[in-house]
């Protein structure tokens, strides 16, 4: 039997967060907009700035253990942690401040945590599913009902398609074709490796750009976990909140209720992979899960315990 409270930490490469809980019940959720994954595509590595903003988020972190009596932690990183030469250095550092060193995921299994998060609460009648992680640095394509059963990871995020194609604000069309087409590519390397894809019968859609979407349509002032959660999306809506935001800049975008302002400058690209696999995948609506990668986590920690 576990005792006492599980930490799990999930180190992307737009937001670094945190879910504290138990068997029975989550105690605190956190998300920080970090961007650790600032210009690793270009330069290969971590920047002591980037690095420094996710550093100080984990300080507050670590004061979060101690208030909640947390007696086991897990931290995991991702797809800018793997591009970059000198994640040893950011990973000595952050063991420093929270006891443990950081996994480095491959992206199948982070695709295979986010499908535990997320298909935890739905019913099997609503399956198969195809779970859609869309992160800074890349997006994980997990087709399953109980159990994954194939998994793709693509080199497409927010962060790394604005950084690649978005110069202008608002972006020029030519820089939303690019984000576009690069992301139909890469659907079709989806639906190559994991052929089942097409008998999904439900998109669900995790992260920060889809809980962004959703909190637009919805018109959130503040975010509102239980309205988000099992929110769904129309694929008219999707693409109605895609040409508000393609058309506006940044200080326009940040007016829309259900836009945090530090997400601004990417959530168009991001939006962009959204519509894609939408558009591309044939579904109607997209079914949104607050429920992710650090659900999956906590999960396998009290599993881990089980046996």
């Amino acid at each position: 039997m576990n005792s006492g409270n599980y930490a799990a930490i999930d180190c992307g490469t737009n937001s670094t967060r945190l879910l504290i809980g138990n068997n029975s019940e989550t105690l605190d959720r956190q998300t920080r907009i970090t961007r650790l994954g600032q210009d690793v595509g270009k330069t290969g590595e971590l920047s002591g700035e980037a690095m420094s903003r996710v550093l100080d988020v984990l300080r507050d972190f670590r004061k979060r253990f101690d208030i909640h009596g947390v007696s086991k932690v897990r931290m995991v990183a991702t797809s800018a942690a793997r591009d970059a030469s000198n994640r040893d250095d950011f990973f000595s550092e952050v063991e420093s401040i929270i006891g443990v060193r950081p996994e480095l995921l491959t992206g199948q299994e982070e695709g295979y945590l986010a499908f535990t998060g997320a298909v935890a609460e739905l019913k099997l009648s609503e399956g198969p599913f195809l779970v859609v992680d869309i992160g800074g640095g890349s997006t994980e394509f997990v087709f399953g009902s109980k159990e994954a059963e194939g998994v793709h990871s693509c080199q497409i995020g927010c962060v790394r398609l604005t950084e690649e194609f978005v110069e202008n604000d608002p972006p020029l069309p030519e820089e939303l074709h690019a984000c576009l087409s690069v992301t139909e590519g890469h659907i079709d390397d989806v639906i190559r490796e994991i052929p089942d894809i097409k008998q999904a019968a439900t998109l669900v859609g995790l992260a920060g750009t889809v809980s962004s979407v959703a909190s637009i349509e919805i018109g959130l002032a503040e975010y509102n976990r239980e309205k988000i959660h099992h929110f769904r999306l129309s694929k008219d809506a999707v693409e109605d909140v895609f040409r508000t935001l393609a058309t506006e800049n940044r200080w326009e975008r940040i007016s829309n209720p259900g836009l945090e302002e530090a997400r601004a400058d990417v959530i168009v690209a991001g939006t962009s992979i959204l519509v894609k696999i939408m558009r591309q995948l044939g579904f109607a609506e997209c079914l949104v899960s607050e429920s992710d990668i650090l659900d999956g986590i906590l999960s396998s920690m009290f599993l881990q315990d089980e046996k």
